[in-house]
Parts: C-alpha cells; sequence; structure tokens
C-alpha cells in the first residue's frame, strides 16, 4: 500500500474494535440477543514487533484477530493500518491490502485444501492478486518452501502426505509469498506435537529477523508467548485488562487474572523440584458473552472485587512503565479505588489457594462465607495469600477461600461463531 514502516512506527491501530453476532429467533429471524465476542479493543502494534494476545477459552482472540485482517466485518471501532482507515472497505478496496496483512491459521488439517497440490496452494496469492514473480511462480514457490524448511521437490505432493508441523510450514510459506507487512498468527502450534511446537516458533523468530515482520500471535501457551513476544496483551471476556511488556507482565502482573494465570504456568527447572509455589484456582467458568456483568468484568471471579467494580467499568491506563491495565484494585501499583474497602460477598469465596511442590499438594480448608462485609484491608494487596487465612477485626468472619474446580491457564482458543449456531472465534 505505501512505503515500509520504519521501526518502532504505529503500524496498526485499533480503537474501540466491537464485534457482536445476533441471535435471531422465530419466524421472521428477529434478533433477541447478541454474543459481545469483541466489546471495545484500544491497542496498537509496531512495526517489527510482536505482540501476543492471551486469554481463557471464549474471551475473543481469535475473533480478533479476523477482524483486524478484515476477515470478519467489525459492529463498531476502527482499524488502520498504516494510517488508512480499513474497517469499511469492500472487496474491491482490501484487494491491494491483502498483500499486506496475512493470516496463519490455527489448525494445519483444514485450512490446506486437498484436492490441491502444496505448488497451487503457496502459489495461489500470486494468481489472486495477478503478481508475476522473477523467475517464475514455481521457481518462488520451491524458493519460499526451502525457507520454511521443506524440500522444494514437494512441489507436487497432496497435503495429506505431509505431518502436522510440516503442513504448518506450509501454511506459514503461503503466507509469506506476498510479502506481507503484518502476519497475524491465530495459535500456530497448538494443533503440533511438543517436539515441533518449538521447531515452528524459532522458524516464525528467524523469518522476523531476516525479513522484518511484525506479528500478532494469539496463543493460549504462555510460555510460548513469552519466548516470542515484545508486548502482551491479556484478554478476557472481549476485552483487555491488561498490556505491558513481556517482562514487566511476567515479573510484577498488576490485574488479577493476569496474576492467577501466570501462578498456574508450571516451571521447567529440576532445581526448584522441591520449592513450593502457589497457585490460584479461579471458581466457576467464564460468564456468558451474551450478557456479560456489569461493571468490571471479571468481578463475579476476583477476590479483590469490592462496590465500585459492580457499577463502573475500570478503564484500561497506564499504571506502570510500558504496562496499561483495567482494573480498580491493581496490583503492585495505587490503588485506583481507595474509598471503597469492602469486599463482596462472592470475592471471600473468590479463589482456592493451591500450594504445590516440596511434597504432596496441599489445599488450604475453604472457610465458610461471611454474611457481613469484609475488610480489604485483611486482604494483601501484594499476595494473595497474605492474610486470607485469618479474621477480620470488625467481622470476625474467616477470609478464605473455597476450592474451585477448573483450570486458570486454560487459553484454548474459542469455538465457532454463533451465526452457524455455535460460539464465536473460530478458524473452522
Amino acid at each position: 500500500m505505501t512505503k515500509d514502516p520504519a521501526p518502532g512506527e504505529t503500524l496498526l491501530r485499533v480503537r474501540g474494535l466491537q464485534k457482536h453476532f445476533p441471535i435471531r429467533k422465530g419466524l421472521l429471524q428477529r434478533q433477541v440477543a447478541a454474543v459481545k465476542a469483541v466489546d471495545g479493543l484500544d491497542f496498537e502494534v509496531r512495526a517489527g514487533e510482536t505482540l501476543g494476545v492471551v486469554g481463557e477459552s471464549g474471551c475473543g482472540k481469535s475473533t480478533m484477530g479476523r477482524l483486524i485482517t478484515r476477515l470478519l466485518e467489525p459492529t463498531a471501532g476502527s482499524v488502520e493500518f498504516q494510517g488508512k482507515d480499513i474497517t469499511h472497505l469492500n472487496v474491491r478496496g482490501m484487494r491491494p491490502l491483502r498483500r499486506d496483512v496475512q493470516m496463519i491459521f490455527q489448525d494445519p488439517y483444514s485450512s490446506l485444501n486437498p484436492r490441491h497440490t502444496i505448488g497451487t496452494i503457496v502459489g495461489a496469492p500470486f494468481k489472486l492478486q495477478g503478481v508475476k514473480p522473477e523467475g517464475g511462480v514455481k521457481a518462488e514457490v520451491q524458493r519460499l518452501l526451502s525457507v520454511v524448511g521443506l524440500n522444494p521437490e514437494h512441489y507436487n505432493r497432496y497435503p495429506h502426505e505431509f505431518s502436522g508441523g510440516q503442513r504448518q510450514r506450509i501454511g506459514i510459506a503461503r503466507a509469506l509469498a506476498l510479502n506481507p507487512k503484518l502476519v497475524v498468527a491465530d495459535e500456530p502450534v497448538s494443533a503440533l506435537d511438543v517436539s515441533i511446537q518449538a521447531q515452528v516458533v524459532n522458524l516464525l523468530d528467524d523469518l522476523q529477523s531476516e525479513l522484518g515482520l511484525t506479528y500478532v500471535i494469539i496463543a493460549h501457551d504462555l510460555s510460548v508467548v513469552r519466548h516470542v513476544s515484545d508486548r502482551i496483551a491479556v484478554m478476557y471476556l472481549g476485552k483487555i485488562v491488561e498490556l505491558a511488556d513481556r517482562q514487566a507482565l511476567y515479573t510484577q502482573p498488576m490485574h488479577p487474572y493476569t496474576k492467577a494465570l501466570l501462578s498456574a504456568v508450571p516451571i521447567p527447572d529440576p532445581r526448584r523440584r522441591n520449592t513450593k509455589s502457589e497457585r490460584i484456582l479461579l471458581t466457576g467458568d467464564v460468564p456468558s458473552p451474551m450478557s456479560p456483568p456489569s461493571g468490571c468484568r471479571f468481578h463475579t471471579r476476583c477476590w479483590k472485587a469490592t462496590k465500585i467494580c459492580t457499577t463502573q467499568e475500570p478503564p484500561l491506563l497506564q499504571l506502570g512503565p510500558g504496562q496499561q491495565v483495567a482494573c480498580h484494585h491493581p496490583e503492585n501499583a495505587e490503588d485506583q479505588a481507595p474509598q471503597d474497602t469492602e469486599l463482596l460477598r462472592a470475592a471471600v469465596d473468590a479463589i482456592s489457594v493451591v500450594t504445590v511442590g516440596g511434597g504432596p499438594v496441599e489445599e488450604e480448608p475453604a472457610g465458610a462465607a461471611s454474611a457481613d462485609p469484609v475488610s480489604a484491608d485483611s486482604v494483601s494487596k501484594d499476595s494473595v495469600s497474605g492474610d486470607r487465612g485469618s479474621r477480620d477485626a470488625e467481622s470476625g468472619a474467616p477470609v478464605s477461600e473455597a476450592p474451585v474446580s477448573g483450570d486458570a491457564a486454560s487459553v484454548d482458543s474459542p469455538s465457532e461463531d454463533p451465526g452457524t449456531g455455535s460460539r464465536p472465534g473460530t478458524d473452522k
């Protein structure tokens, strides 16, 4: 579209991005509700960087990726690419953009046409865009195959003749065919074996260094995100709750949800075998995107929730160097609502802290929930476990956690759009 942006220059700008999938019923197919898959995203992607996106299943990660590549039409908000608004461009207007923005799909088994050869699949972008590479399409496709670590002689083979890792490499080669400026990778390694994941991740890293690519990587593996990302956005129920540099987010997470996610990441270090660590288990499931909670959407599962969390939605503010957080009571930062000190009744039973390591797993006993308000001062703002086992000075109620089922680190991609009768955000 334009000249290549300088490193550090804003390449993609998203403001107030929304995608609501209507739910229709009856003979006249009237809209009775809507699934708010993405409900107001604000972020920027700078040229040459990698932005990682994580969150629980159904939070809207994959839908967000399809919106910024314009595979889905946004309900509201704006998407700017290199200063040009591409939010509502038609098919003809989007055609030049397809050269600069490409997507790597999650499932390498369904994203490749089984009836076409690898040469036809990787060469399709040249045909669709009317581009004639120097030396011919076949020579360029064979060069791309060698770039991603495949044998150029595989040009005439079919997808079923390749393993999952090799198929994902073919998808990467197709995405790189037209030298794009931005590549959106929707869980590029989630369908692969662990031994193959490292190869694909290292390949993406090497290609970024060689070709100067900009990535938006959607992943469920927090270790993979930490390895490849410069900045990380944490999504919860259609919104970004924290956006920070990699080092700041992993060493000092400010949002309680981020802290719960990171506590579930195993540390593969034999020297820490006998070291005790605490894992935070969140209660219940993510609320339905059809009727999200009022105020802060995380307050139904947050151990720091107060009355203001139920009525006012916290804005995404910069509370630290390179760290934006949407929380009234953030960790490792000044309280945004110091006047509100009474925890909600649900906050008392919001989490369970499990001590792992140093022998068998020990779970703290759960206490009875109190009908009286609990002072927020009894809960340490810097540590979940803090004084949670003590009693509040005024109410005398035990401030403890209830046992929970579920995995806070589950960040698999959501299912399909409700327009097809299922949940939003898939590429299947």
